[in-house]
């Protein structure tokens, strides 16, 4: 991936900066769209399968923009090469604080209607912990426990990259769900690096299933288990995702985990 240049946000009237009339407005269709979607049909996804798809929630210039950005180490915290710890292959970079505004748009915009689903989850597996209504209040949490590193990141894989099936934890305090959005658009930047999500139920094989996606979707998808009802009442499952093999061209992919690192 060649390197992108940046320029300064051009000057506006009133001394404004174009820069942030753009991510204000990208703000606000963001919200526009996360607000328009059936949230109750998302629910009922995420409870029959561990998954939902957001379709079309980033522009194809939103995924560009986003996706360039790896190739400029300013605002990352760090880098890691997945093949050295045995990940895979391919590598990812986490942001640092302060988040873009696109990222931290995201996070914030999408954590309080999946908190819902949190509580009625931990309270059907009879767990104590509740979450607040607003991410600021659990990031709070999550600093009160030594837990002060930001987990969203940008993934870079080429031809032969894959990611191995992981969970993503970072601490004592887990989120239990996550966000993943396609910033490539497969067919003309990539062939294979489909996203897939295994589950583990008590006394079965794992079943695996592949989520379709398209540039500018996104998916929210456990962390690492979620309620399933059974017969004798509600259970736990463990779920992993990873990335199937790219087969050639560039993969970019942005993660939103809720939960900070340790």
């Amino acid at each position: 991936m060649s390197a992108v240049l940046r320029k300064p946000p051009a000057q506006v009237e009133g001394g404004a900066m174009r820069g942030d009339d753009d991510a204000r407005a990208v703000a606000a269709r963001v919200a526009a769209h996360l607000a328009s979607l059936d949230w109750q049909d998302l629910a009922v996804q995420l409870d029959a399968r561990g998954y939902a798809v957001l379709p079309g929630l980033l522009s194809v210039a939103e995924c560009r923009a986003l996706a360039a950005r790896y190739a400029d180490a300013d605002g990352f915290r760090s880098r890691v090469v997945m093949a050295r710890h045995g990940f895979g292959r391919g590598e990812y970079r986490y942001f640092a604080y302060p988040l873009p505004a696109p990222v931290a748009q995201l996070r914030e915009a999408l954590y309080p209607p999946l908190a819902g689903i949190a509580n009625r989850w931990h309270a059907s597996l009879h767990i104590d912990t509740r979450y607040p209504t607003t991410h600021a209040e659990y990031l709070e949490r999550c600093h009160r426990a030594g837990q002060l590193r930001p987990t969203p990141l940008l993934l870079q894989y080429g031809a032969g990259d894959y990611n191995c099936l992981h969970q993503d934890l970072y601490g004592e305090e887990v989120f239990p769900l996550q966000a993943a959005f396609l910033l490539s658009d497969p067919g003309r930047d990539f062939s294979g690096g489909e996203f897939v999500i295994t589950e583990q139920r008590p006394r079965m094989h794992s079943r695996a299933s592949v989520v379709p996606l398209q540039q500018g979707d996104g998916v929210i998808f456990a962390v690492s288990q979620r309620p399933v009802a059974g017969t004798r009442g509600v259970y736990r499952v463990n779920l992993r995702h990873g990335v199937s093999e790219v087969l050639s061209g560039a993969r970019h992919t942005l993660g939103v985990i809720f939960h900070d690192a340790q």
